[in-house]
């Protein structure tokens, strides 16, 4: 203010200057940021289909673990596995986001230099110009640092500051959970091999026994005691259980594919990891849980709730946006026109400013703003209790499927050793001359399908429990593992 200006004049003048403030505070204060409940999900105290009482199982014990060729190819997944790259790299793009918004409430200082020359006509200065006192051409050498500071008063910077670390949380949780339907699905496929290599020893058994009583029928067709049709319905027993052993192949080499495609290794690999023989494991009971710890360890919860806060940052810096922005700045640099005096005292040059601005008449831009962040909190909020829900859900119809396979395995592995019996027995009446070998025929055939379907039951059950793993949220991954 110029010197000399009488003390009512500065007062009005800072009354001017404090004036657009005033009214953006009274702007803020008569609408405030929108508040949005967010509750937590009801759940319900237990889960309705898990086992009664504590379980010494762990969660882990879920999982083949003890398979050798499980434990390759994870480890190989882990290491290598696309799906998981691309995970890492939205982590770090999160990071770096959040970085970014960090450095954004920090003063910016840059620097620059120039030679500028500039080029006029003397003649448009009248005499002083046609006389030379006004060189034609002026050349400018100059070098500036210039800092700049938001002071972030209102917050809004701090706001978005949190958003962005919100984001890391849920970059995080969505790539523990692509690790962990990673590892499920890598589980389960070698589970489906176990399974494969037990029905494939199953229909092998079944083909040597159809063998066997073509075999026997030979020898009394041979003797004269038995047409030469038992021979050949015993020896058509044997050819479809040869057919049922070929088909597993193709089985197998979708499994392989699968494999390949989950730890991005080449089949050979693959090939070499599931030759280490391992039987199917016997079912783990099943660990009990409450529906309250899936807030906790499920990752697609946890990345819904890490969104939600992300989402509430936003509305905030919205809202934030109806108040002033107060900027600092300052400028020091060196101007000069020639070299020699570039670094005289008298060369240097600044400026200090002090800015404030915000919006006054903006014709609902802000306000817009802020109703679109409001829907985005109220569209996380939903995303968020549709997690839980969909959490709730898997959790339990995993308990339900468990269940279910464990019954229907106990149920084959009885169907399976009464048929045995059966069949042993029918063979013993016969060579004893006390059944046809139509009967032992009936027998054998019954029998046939009752150890394959036995090792499937006990593939579903087993399956079962690495989807109960992964709908519980799965085996937390150790840090720097």
């Amino acid at each position: 203010m110029p010197a000399g200006t009488s003390a009512p004049a500065r007062r009005r003048a800072l009354r001017l200057a404090l004036l657009p403030v005033a009214l953006a505070l009274a702007g803020c204060m008569a609408n405030p940021k929108p508040e949005i409940a967010t509750p937590t999900p009801e759940l319900p105290a237990a889960f309705f289909h898990a086992p009664a009482g504590e379980t010494a199982a762990s969660l882990a014990a879920l999982m083949p673990e003890g398979d050798p060729a499980y434990r390759a190819l994870s480890a190989a997944a882990l290491a290598e596995a696309p799906s998981l790259a691309e995970a890492a790299a939205r982590i770090e793009a999160a990071r770096a986001g959040a970085r970014r918004a960090g450095a954004e409430r920090l003063p910016n200082i840059s620097a620059d230099a120039s030679i500028r020359q500039n080029r006029i006509n003397p003649a448009q200065f009248g005499p002083a110009g046609q006389q030379g006192f006004i060189p034609a051409e002026q050349t400018f050498y100059g070098a500036n640092i210039t800092a700049s500071w938001d002071p972030d008063i209102f917050g809004q910077l701090k706001a978005r500051e949190r958003a962005a670390i919100a984001r890391i949380d849920a970059a995080s949780a969505e790539a523990q959970g692509v690790r962990l339907a990673l590892l499920a699905e890598i589980a389960a496929s070698v589970t489906d091999w176990r399974v494969i290599e037990a029905r494939a020893a199953a229909i092998s058994a079944d083909a040597e026994a159809a063998q066997g009583l073509a075999r026997l029928a030979l020898v009394r067709e041979q003797a004269g005691i038995a047409p030469g049709f038992d021979r050949v319905r015993a020896e058509a027993n044997a050819s479809a259980s040869a057919t049922r052993l070929a088909a597993l192949e193709s089985e197998r080499a979708r499994l392989i594919g699968r494999l390949v495609t989950l730890t991005g290794k080449d089949a050979a690999t693959v090939r070499a990891a599931l030759a280490n023989p391992a039987p199917l494991a016997a079912p783990a009971l099943p660990p009990a849980a409450l529906p309250s710890d899936l807030l906790a360890n499920r990752p697609d919860v946890a990345a819904a709730a890490a969104n939600l806060a992300a989402r509430d940052a936003d509305l905030a810096a919205a809202a934030r946006a109806r108040f002033p922005r107060i900027t600092l700045s300052a400028v020091i640099g060196l101007l000069a026109f020639d070299p020699e005096d570039f670094f005289d005292s008298d060369s240097i040059i600044g400026t200090l400013t002090g800015a404030i601005a915000g919006p006054l008449l903006d014709f609902g831009r802000v306000g817009a703003g802020i109703d679109a962040a409001a829907a985005d909190k109220r569209a996380a909020f939903a995303a968020y209790r549709a997690a839980v829900f969909r959490a709730l859900g898997d959790a339990e119809a995993g308990y339900g499927v468990v269940s279910a396979a464990d019954a229907e395995a106990r149920t084959a592995l009885a169907e399976r050793d009464q048929l045995e019996r059966a069949a042993a027995l029918a063979e013993t009446r016969y060579r004893a001359g006390l059944a046809s070998f139509l009967e032992v025929l009936e027998a054998r055939r019954a029998a046939d399908a009752s150890g394959e379907r036995a090792a499937a039951a006990l593939g579903r059950a087993a399956r079962a429990r690495i989807v109960l793993w992964q709908a519980l949220g799965g085996t937390p991954a150790v840090p720097g593992a």
